[in-house]
């Protein structure tokens, strides 16, 4: 099943996400050569693709787990948890539906 993991970040992690980010993509480009990941990218704090100093309010990653729990854990694993970039993560089933 997929579960979105919905990140909210912390005020002022812009430099804590540069530095963790190499990290954070490899995880995220297993899921995706495992063919598991369906989206993920970050919430830009203003509405451009390259907010600048803005930096970004979160991320979201959409990818399928065997169960919420594994779910959890991966998350819990995220470079972004580990350099203090997420105030809190939220997990829920996801059901794609479009496009087909």
């Amino acid at each position: 099943m997929y579960f979105a993991i919905m990140a909210t970040d912390v005020a002022d992690s812009l430099a804590a996400r540069l530095e963790a980010r190499p990290a954070h993509l490899t995880r995220l480009q297993a899921l995706q050569d495992a063919g598991r990941l369906l989206v993920a990218g970050p919430h830009p704090a203003i509405e451009t693709v390259d907010p600048g100093p803005a930096g970004f309010t979160g991320s979201l990653i959409i990818a399928e787990f065997p169960s919420a729990a594994a779910a959890q854990a991966w998350a819990a694993e995220d470079p972004y948890v580990a350099a203090g970039v997420y105030a809190d993560v939220v997990i829920k089933p996801f059901k794609p539906v479009l496009p087909a």
